[in-house]
């Protein structure tokens, strides 16, 4: 593979990086075309993976839809290494896919490791605690220029410019409905399915939300947060925990990270707490309900109306989710006790009252993995709710790339998580 700025050529398209002077405005009409589904993935299932597909609720045909504003690169530019690239079609130099990638450290989670002379006398490597992974999001092709090879050029050149920069894996994330997606990753490509955190989302309410007078809830200063959390999620009990979490912590977008505790615990009660972050997603993506019935698109509207003219009967009425509107996302949620689980649910409200003053902002939501104890206390809306995220994995060591091999045995990440380790969704990649 040559350099990334040199042309690859395959039939009558061409790929090269994206040129946001050049780009902006095409890659704006291609987003817009591929009628993308939630969190990034193309909802009408054609050769095209990215984070996660349409949340489709088949009953009732509602799904929920992103449509991201701003910066582009907003995904991946917190990364060190990261990258855009594009694929022209024709002389016309028509913009007809697209695709991002990042390169991070993360950890690598596993479990405790053993001593380093329990592990020589095995004769096995234990994974290092940190790892550089990359993430594969966005990928696009145009409706107009699908089964032409363009995907599959796209995510080679990806991977080949990760692997490059001494990535060990790839990730990529789509849902289980989408099957093209999974053939194109899965099958061409090699990638195992790997995790399945759930997406818990509530809309934001008129009135807030109550708080029991005995919890108290904090807000912890980023330095403060980041020592919490290093002893929350230790490297060797969390996966895809970033290394910069201090930055992501102090990141302008991250809202606040709060802490709630017990006013006057039980003496002979193991102490109870719950922590968790606050990420202002409504500057980079707007959600979007879409196939929702007539009836309940009047009845919320109604519900409205009556809040707006009554306020005093506290209606708990939701914004106009048929229109384009912001998120909230929790991250980092962890709690600890046996009021734990009422703990972290009070956080949630409180997440809700902070998004209830920002007029942008129409949910609040989290990504957590299922067998996670958090994920039974977060407050959910069945109907902003979905259970079919995938995240798939490849290595990159035996595609000619950084390491030699001799890590293989320990590098099978696909297996499932030992049990008590903790999956970390990092919330600038959502």
């Amino acid at each position: 593979m040559g350099a990334m700025d040199a042309e690859t050529k395959v039939a009558s398209f061409r790929v090269r990086e994206f040129d946001m002077e050049k780009d902006l405005a095409a890659a704006e009409e291609l987003e817009r075309r591929c009628q993308v589904g939630l969190c990034g993935d193309n909802a009408d299932g054609d050769e095209n993976g990215g984070k996660r597909k349409t949340k489709k609720k088949k009953k009732r045909g509602m799904s929920l839809s992103v449509e991201q504003v701003g910066d582009p690169l907003a995904r991946i530019r917190h990364a060190p290494e990261h990258v855009m690239l594009v694929a022209e079609y024709g002389d016309e130099e028509e913009m007809v896919g697209m695709i991002k990638a990042c390169v991070k450290m993360v950890a690598r989670g596993g479990g405790k490791k053993p001593a380093s002379s329990s592990s020589s006398s095995s004769g096995k490597r234990q994974p290092p605690a940190y790892v550089k992974v990359a993430c594969l999001l966005g990928l696009r092709v145009s409706p107009s220029h699908r089964r032409q090879g363009i995907a599959t050029a796209l995510v080679e050149r990806a991977e080949a410019w990760c692997r490059a920069r001494g990535a060990a894996h790839a990730t990529m994330a789509t849902t289980s409905s989408n099957a093209a997606s999974l053939a194109l990753f899965a099958g061409r490509f090699g990638y195992a399915p790997f995790r399945r955190p759930e997406f818990l989302g509530r809309p934001v309410h008129a009135h807030r939300l109550p708080i029991p007078s005995s919890h108290r809830v904090f807000h912890l200063p980023p330095p403060l947060a980041a020592a919490a959390y290093a002893r929350l999620l230790p490297p060797d009990s969390a996966e895809f925990l970033p290394a910069d979490l201090p930055q992501l912590l102090a990141h302008k977008l991250t809202l606040g990270t709060f802490v709630a505790v017990e006013s006057n615990p039980p003496a002979y009660s193991e102490p109870s707490f719950a922590v968790l972050s606050v990420w202002d997603a409504t500057r980079a993506m707007r959600l979007r309900v879409r196939g929702a019935p007539a009836l309940l698109r009047a009845t919320l509207a109604a519900v409205r109306a009556l809040d707006r003219g009554a306020p005093w009967m506290r209606v708990p009425s939701i914004p106009d989710i048929f229109r384009p509107f912001g998120a909230y996302l929790l991250y980092g949620l962890r709690m600890s006790g046996p009021d734990g689980p009422a703990l972290l649910r009070s956080l949630c409200h409180h997440a809700h009252n902070i998004a209830g003053k920002n007029p942008a902002c129409a949910v609040v939501a989290a990504d957590v993995a299922p067998d996670d104890p958090a994920a039974a206390a977060v407050p959910r809306w069945r109907r902003f709710s979905c259970d079919e995220d995938v995240w798939c994995i490849k290595s990159l060591r035996n595609n000619g790339g950084a390491g030699d091999g001799a890590d293989d045995e320990d590098d099978d990440w696909a297996a499932p998580a030992p049990p008590g380790t903790v999956l970390f969704v990092d919330p600038r990649e959502f």
